[in-house]
């Protein structure tokens, strides 16, 4: 019951950030809430598990994407705020972020939670628990694709150029 109501919880505050978006699927935030609400209930399902058998290799490689995963986000975050000049949100930056991980990849935040992704599947490995990692990594696939349209509209030839310099989620590789 308790992982019921954080859910509930959970996805109450995804829908107060992502409402605008469910009216037009072509916002990256429409599918940024699935991906969250696949993470969210992945998080859950495994949840019993995390501190079971801590030092076995799986959990250890665990451990590792997920502090890999909050370094890149604490990182992501700072430089969007120091670099990108936000107005409201962080979200919505005056200035192209490229330095730091966006030197190397365009989405660094989404590369963090795909990293967070994995880790969280790792502490306890199933069908359902791969089902969930990979519909949070195709949403967090699809969120980068439509957020990429945006960028474009907004920040023009700057952003056609530095998408020719970098890879989406993984440096050198994808």
């Amino acid at each position: 019951m308790t992982k019921i109501i954080i859910f509930l919880l959970l996805t109450a505050g995804m829908v107060a950030v992502s409402w605008r978006s469910f009216a037009d699927p072509l916002k990256h935030g429409f599918f940024r809430f699935f991906a969250f609400e696949s993470l969210f209930v992945l998080i859950l399902l495994n949840v019993d598990h995390w501190f079971v058998d801590p030092f076995s290799p799986v959990h250890i490689t665990s451990w590792c994407l997920l502090l890999a995963s909050l370094l890149l986000a604490i990182h992501g975050f700072s430089l969007l705020f120091e670099v990108g000049k936000p107005k409201d949100d962080f979200e919505d930056t005056t200035v192209l972020v490229r330095t730091g991980a966006y030197k190397y990849i365009r989405h660094p935040l989404y590369s963090s939670l795909l990293i967070g992704s994995w880790g969280v599947f790792l502490k306890d490995p199933s069908q359902l628990a791969t089902a969930l990692a990979l519909a949070a990594s195709a949403f967090l696939f699809l969120t980068a694709r439509v957020e990429e349209v945006e960028n474009l509209r907004k920040f023009g030839q700057e952003y056609e150029s530095y998408m020719k310099t970098t890879k989406m989620f993984v440096p050198f590789v994808f």
